[in-house]
């Protein structure tokens, strides 16, 4: 499974993944600025699940109808980066079978999975 991870995600957690053996994409690595949809086209091209903590991709995905791979939205605010790249990690291994083109939103303590129509 590849992940493109958008620049707002905490490094702990890209290399959280890493460590596990996902293929992640770093957009702080990459391309760091560019807009969310060259980062959503990227993840589309590339056939991987983003990594997000911005809500806009929520609006480009209902509201706007804009395909994707799936998105993994992090809502963990407050958190200190290892407990939140724990989380991450723990709610993708548990759910990877459902991850292709869902949006999934990871928070304290709830996990939501909404799959595409």
């Amino acid at each position: 499974m590849k992940f493109i991870a958008d620049e707002g995600i905490d490094r702990p957690i890209v290399d959280r993944l890493r460590q596990e053996g996902y293929s992640v994409w770093y957009i702080a690595e990459m391309a760091p600025s560019i807009s969310d949809d060259m980062v959503l086209k990227l993840a589309n091209d590339q056939k991987a699940l983003l990594l997000t903590a911005d809500k806009d991709f929520g609006e480009l995905v209902f509201r706007q109808k804009r395909i994707h791979s799936g998105i993994i939205l992090i809502r963990l605010t407050g958190l200190p980066p290892n407990t939140k790249a724990e989380k991450v990690v723990s709610a993708i291994n548990e759910h990877l079978s459902e991850l292709l083109q869902a949006f999934m939103v990871i928070s304290p303590g709830r996990i939501r999975l909404q799959r595409s129509t």
